[in-house]
């Protein structure tokens, strides 16, 4: 199979797992595609932790889960630096801590302190972490994808904005329909009366490998984007800056909008959406499609907007009709 069918493939057995939420698992896709980080947020219960369990178990890579707490501490997560006393000499060793993974989940993540969230940030932009003056490296193959709590919840505190913006995407879960959840009943049953064959792709050599992926992503490198598209990604996220020049109510509701990440990010996940459809260009549709994903955490909700309960998906969605399309 071609990289193409592979990764389909690997959505199949992904949505076998995950019943109705299939834009989630192709969210997910796209930002394994476009080599980003995801903050996956919903309700407890929602299988956020099962969806990203579920792309680990059906490739071939490490995979390492980070529980977020109160009391975790920095080293927790990238490691430390060990004194190891032997017979002739001594020395200090680099003991690697779980986020030296290719897929790492960091569950509860607004749980953790402030400390821990910024351990995290090197290595999510520079895929390396230093400890004592030293830099390694992560694995080629590196993604972060943690999963949070709504704000509202007891114990949980906002991520700090430099961290939201090294996330390429922001998904949202919502609860499934009544006939996916009668689905859902009877695949958790099914797996309770057949524990052991909860990773039967494993057995049958159905994992999809580390290097259909680079090929695909090296695919997506050359999905071509017009200029003029371009210039609508860039018209989309300007307007985010500038709300007074589209829209009064706008303005006072956004107080600051989305960074250049934005446009970096919105480009890649527009090429990774338009190689699922099989498509070598990319289109208006591709741009709107994954803009939600890409914006919903970058952008900077006034105090008027808080108190009125006004969500960023409806501001998104006021930027995407009032910006003219190419």
């Amino acid at each position: 199979m071609n990289a193409h069918d592979q990764i389909q493939a690997l959505y199949g057995r992904m949505c076998e797992s995950i019943i109705g939420q299939e834009r989630v698992v192709q969210r997910i896709l796209i930002g394994l595609l476009a080599n980003g980080n995801l903050l996956v947020e919903g309700l407890p219960g929602l299988a956020k932790t099962r969806a990203i369990k579920a792309l680990a178990n059906n490739i071939q890579a490490d995979f390492s889960r980070i529980q977020f707490t109160p009391d975790l501490l920095p080293s927790d997560v990238t490691g430390t630096e060990i004194f190891h006393q032997g017979q002739t000499s001594s020395e200090f060793r680099f003991e690697a801590g779980p986020i030296f993974a290719n897929i790492v989940l960091g569950d509860e993540i607004n749980r953790a302190p402030a400390k821990v969230q910024a351990a995290m940030l090197e290595a999510m932009e520079e895929r390396q972490v230093t400890i004592a003056g030293k830099s390694h490296q992560m694995p080629e193959l590196f993604m972060v994808m943690a999963t949070q709590k709504p704000v509202e919840q007891e114990g949980t505190n906002p991520l700090p904005e430099a961290q939201l913006d090294r996330f390429l995407m922001h998904v949202k879960i919502s609860y499934p329909s009544v006939e996916d959840e009668v689905k859902i009943v009877e695949l958790v049953r099914k797996e309770e009366q057949s524990p052991l064959n909860k990773r039967a792709s494993a057995d049958q050599g159905e994992l999809t490998t580390q290097q259909s992926i680079f090929q695909a992503r090296d695919e997506i490198s050359q999905v071509h984007v017009s200029d003029a598209l371009v210039r609508y990604i860039a018209d989309l996220i300007y307007a985010s800056r500038t709300p007074e020049a589209y829209d009064a109510q706008l303005a006072r509701w956004i107080e600051v909008g989305a960074r250049p990440r934005a446009s970096l990010a919105l480009d890649m996940c527009s090429r990774a959406h338009a190689w699922l459809h099989q498509r070598d260009f990319v289109d208006p549709v591709d741009v709107q499609a994954v803009a939600h994903d890409v914006l919903r955490h970058r952008l900077v909700l006034s105090y008027e907007a808080q108190a009125e309960d006004v969500a960023s998906d409806s501001l998104i969605d006021s930027l995407v009709e009032k910006v003219a399309l190419p």
